[in-house]
């Protein structure tokens, strides 16, 4: 399992975003989380059997729904946890 943390960066909350990442998430069977930042940010914590599904994650959910606006994605490799699904926090 490959595990990564993923920071999305502009006028992503209030546009539906937690719902469109969790949506791509089941889609792929990655498992995690996403949730709204104090800051304005979108965290996603995200695991998958391979780097190409992770790969295909992030390029799914890098445009955002049509109301977001994403000036910046950052992804960092984590130590893989163990989820056994994908939660909205």
């Amino acid at each position: 399992m490959k595990a990564i943390k993923i920071t999305i960066k502009g006028k992503v909350q209030g546009a539906g975003f937690r719902q469109f990442v969790k949506e791509k998430a089941e889609h792929l069977k990655v498992h995690g989380y996403v949730k709204n930042l104090e800051n304005g940010d979108v965290e996603v914590v995200a695991e998958a059997e391979n780097e190409d599904i992770l790969s295909a994650f992030i390029e799914m959910i890098r445009p955002g729904p049509a109301r977001a606006e994403v000036a910046e994605v950052v992804t960092d490799a984590i130590e893989h946890k163990g989820y056994k699904e994908f939660e909205t926090e």
